[in-house]
């Protein structure tokens, strides 16, 4: 009975660890910032799956449009840049492109009504696509892994990055496209 109490300590102390890492506790403020965006917008794209009425569906990635844009302005602006060097630039290069692609998708969404052909399948590739792109980010030998690694003060880093988030969020909110 003992040694099962203590194995199962030791397994639930093993999940918080894994846990911590996951929700990124222990990482410096401008990763943390960063990781925090994926999980919301995954999030949002799970909700996008169970809803019916075009109205949500529309508000909804209203958001996901805005969150995104802000997130990958920030990533464009402060943390890629900052991080050449110190992170390898083939991934720069590709999270560029990766970018690049998503906003391509979010445009073609937006000149669309959700009751449009191909318009929900367009959500879940954007979905897809983001999921890929946060994945390669956030592995093992990944950009934020890398990052961790270099010179760079990635918690005054994070400091920059909350401060332009709150100024595109102000910039880019009432601008609805619908």
């Amino acid at each position: 009975m003992v040694a099962s109490a203590k194995s199962s300590t030791k397994s639930k102390t093993s999940a918080k660890s894994r846990r911590t890492r996951r929700t990124g506790q222990r990482d410096p403020l401008a990763v943390r910032l960063l990781k925090q965006d994926h999980r919301e917008v995954e999030g949002w794209f799970d909700e996008y799956e169970q809803l019916e009425d075009d109205a949500e569906k529309l508000e909804l990635f209203n958001k996901i449009a805005l969150a995104l844009k802000v997130h990958t302005q920030i990533e464009e602006e402060i943390f890629y840049p900052e991080e050449r060097g110190q992170v390898e630039d083939d991934m720069l290069d590709e999270a560029f492109v990766e970018h690049d692609g998503a906003k391509k998708l979010i445009a073609e969404i937006e000149a669309m009504e959700p009751s449009d052909e191909f318009y929900d399948a367009k959500v879940k590739v954007l979905g897809e696509y983001i999921k890929h792109h946060v994945k390669e980010e956030e592995q093992p030998g990944g950009i934020f892994a890398q990052a961790k690694k270099g010179d760079e003060d990635l918690d005054a880093m994070g400091e920059r990055l909350k401060i332009r988030k709150e100024q595109l969020m102000a910039e880019l909110e009432p601008e609805r496209p619908h």
